[in-house]
């Protein structure tokens, strides 16, 4: 009998719960296009959750920002070589933590104190010209991910070395994406999807689906050409990594506007780097640490990573033939 009550019960619920539209978001945010797919019961809900995230959004790129001259990111590395020690937000400093470890996992392959090798790189590709070596040297001396001292009682940061910058690029945009979720949920919104322009975050899968079917972008094609491939996710991230949109040619070499640390020049590998993982933080700095490390080291950082595969397409060096390599568990996510 009791079995018959909590049935009924159970129907009357499901029966009472409200239909569920989709609404679909577009902003750009961070330097590019924050895309959210989100499904509410009415656009009023839809309309006051996404501006919410939108505007948190906004708060983060004004910590995080290495364009914005006031962010605290700027502030902090001001700061440097003064030998003083700054208290920082909750955010900045997760995100610090956060990525001096994928720093020391990745034997500084991932480096947030990249900075000073980018700004030297956007130069180069503005002015259509390598940098000397000389050059590269001098914004080499000032990379090192040791030279950030993170005091974990007062929750403050030294940068040790005068003329260092940080630069979040590879991590951000994917801390972004995660910092949403309880923002969504603590609003009954649990099914999303947030696409900010290559990295990926997935809630529940959309009403009578298993997942969220996304496209794998093909590479050595244009921009508009179909995915390679599919693959079927949900309560996950993806993040793609590659030079297939972002390049330049210098003397007949094939520069990525990824910078490898330990070279100080962009990536010569043609690839296209997609990772697959359990929050967007990590996605979006692996595929960026996988693309820079290539594929057997790469793919050896991910053994190590519990919840983690990769799919790592490549031109053969010299050649437009394609490689493809991939972790043993990203068939898993393969859609139809």
């Amino acid at each position: 009998m009791l079995s018959m009550v909590l049935a009924v019960v159970y129907l009357s619920l499901a029966f009472f719960q409200p239909a569920l539209s989709r609404f679909d978001f577009s902003q750009r945010l961070m330097g590019i296009s924050f895309d959210v797919t989100v499904y509410a019961p009415n656009e009023k809900v839809a309309n006051e959750t996404v501006e919410a995230a939108y505007a948190r959004v906004r708060k983060l790129n004004a910590i995080f920002s290495d364009y914005e001259p006031d962010s605290e990111l700027n502030r902090l590395c001001k700061t440097a070589g003064t030998s003083q020690a700054v208290a920082v937000s909750p955010e900045l400093w997760e995100i610090l933590l956060r990525s001096v470890e994928y720093s020391k996992r990745s034997d500084g392959a991932f480096d947030i104190t990249v900075g000073p090798l980018v700004r030297l790189w956007r130069k180069s590709r503005k002015a259509k010209q390598l940098p000397t070596p000389e050059q590269i040297a001098a914004a080499r001396s000032l990379v090192g991910y040791q030279k950030i001292r993170l005091n974990h009682a007062a929750k403050s940061v030294e940068l040790t070395q005068a003329g260092m910058q940080l630069d979040l690029g590879g991590i951000a945009v994917g801390y972004a994406c995660d910092d949403l979720v309880k923002l969504f949920q603590s609003r009954g919104l649990n099914r999303f999807m947030i696409d900010a322009s290559g990295d990926i975050l997935l809630g529940d899968p959309p009403p009578g689906e298993k997942g969220w079917k996304i496209g794998v972008a093909p590479l050595l094609k244009t921009e508009d050409a179909p995915p390679s491939r599919h693959v079927s996710l949900q309560n996950a991230a993806v993040s793609t990594s590659g030079d297939a949109f972002q390049h330049v040619e210098f003397n007949g070499v094939r520069y990525s506007h990824i910078v490898d640390p330990k070279t100080g020049l962009g990536l010569t590998d043609r690839s296209t780097v997609v990772v697959i993982a359990k929050d967007c933080t990590a996605a979006d700095a692996l595929s960026t640490t996988v693309s820079i490390l290539g594929p057997e080291k790469g793919l050896q950082l991910l053994a190590n990573q519990p919840g983690t595969s990769a799919l790592i397409i490549r031109a053969a060096p010299g050649t437009d033939q394609l490689e493809v390599v991939e972790s043993p568990s990203f068939a898993g996510f393969s859609a139809k």
